[in-house]
């Protein structure tokens, strides 16, 4: 029975080390940007053993948008680990994206009051990709994922750590 439970023991703590391994990203970056209204403010920072860090500034718990939000504190920086399945949901979105030819700039000017979003990519070959989207309309496929990717702020455990 020792031998069982010594076995059962690797081969969890192997196949733990082993999907951080096999990740394409060595770190994934979303930040959302303010505009003239209650847009989220916010920098997602996501690393391949699933730690993530929220570093909160304004409008991401209120549901009620206030004048005064900005005169009020930063909301502040939280940790969590990633459920696996977001994780996995995640990389599958990035995946699909086809992000090294993706354009590096998306959205215009032309509207001056939209949020802009960034989504900054390190790839394990040590290559990385910035993508700066003005108004959060490149693409379908990126749409989708900022919006995972935001939601992320709401259905993960966050530990507040400032």
């Amino acid at each position: 029975m020792k031998y069982i439970l010594s076995l059962g023991a690797f081969i969890f703590l192997f196949s733990c080390t082993t999907s951080t391994i096999n990740s394409k990203y060595t770190q994934i970056e979303y930040e959302a940007g303010a505009c003239f209204g209650s847009c989220p403010i916010f920098k997602l920072t996501v690393n391949p053993d699933r730690t993530a860090v929220l570093e909160a500034e304004h409008f991401n718990f209120s549901k009620d948008f206030s004048k005064g939000e900005f005169s009020k504190p930063r909301e502040g920086t939280f940790k969590t680990v990633l459920k696996e399945t977001d994780y996995n949901k995640l990389a599958s979105l990035l995946n699909d994206l086809d992000i090294k030819n993706l354009k590096d700039h998306y959205g215009t000017r032309n509207i001056t009051d939209l949020p802009t979003s960034y989504l900054r990519i390190n790839f394990a070959d040590g290559t990385s990709k910035n993508i700066e989207d003005y108004g959060k309309q490149g693409s379908e496929k990126l749409k989708e994922t900022y919006l995972f990717i935001e939601g992320l702020r709401h259905n993960q455990k966050w530990t507040k750590v400032k």
